[in-house]
């Protein structure tokens, strides 16, 4: 007994039922990413304190690198300890602030030391933490 099919599938719908497919897809992540969009976030408000700082506007950044030989960077450039002291007596902005990175295995004497000649001269000093490179 020789069985048949009686429904007859076309060649040209196994081309249009993936794009179909992929086509509905698309819907429902735009249907089910458009209502995330328009909800509105959480808000967080921050306790007070004293030890937060606004943001700072034109701030020198002083980077400091570990290594053999540790560098220090100023506007991009490597200077020494008394070229970068005496860029901190060039500047004679009102509101001035020295922001020192350095990075974790840097050597810290270094560190306190660029600290120390930043506050004599009138620096106002924050520390952003040892990072990793």
């Amino acid at each position: 007994m020789k069985l048949r099919r009686t429904f007859h599938f076309s060649p040209a719908l196994f081309g249009f039922l993936p794009l179909l497919n992929v086509l509905f897809l698309v819907l429902v992540f735009w249907v089910a990413g458009s209502k995330f969009v328009l909800q509105p976030g959480v808000q967080v408000s921050l306790p007070a304190t004293s030890f937060a700082l606004g943001p700072q506007r034109d701030a020198e950044i002083v980077t400091v690198t570990a290594g053999i030989t540790p560098a220090i960077y100023h506007r991009d450039r490597k200077v020494s300890f008394v070229e970068l002291a005496g860029r901190f007596a060039q500047n004679q902005a009102p509101n001035r602030t020295v922001i020192v990175k350095a990075d974790k295995d840097a050597p810290s004497g270094i560190v306190h030391d660029i600290m120390n000649e930043a506050q004599k001269r009138g620096f106002t000093v924050i520390w952003a933490g040892g990072f990793q490179q």
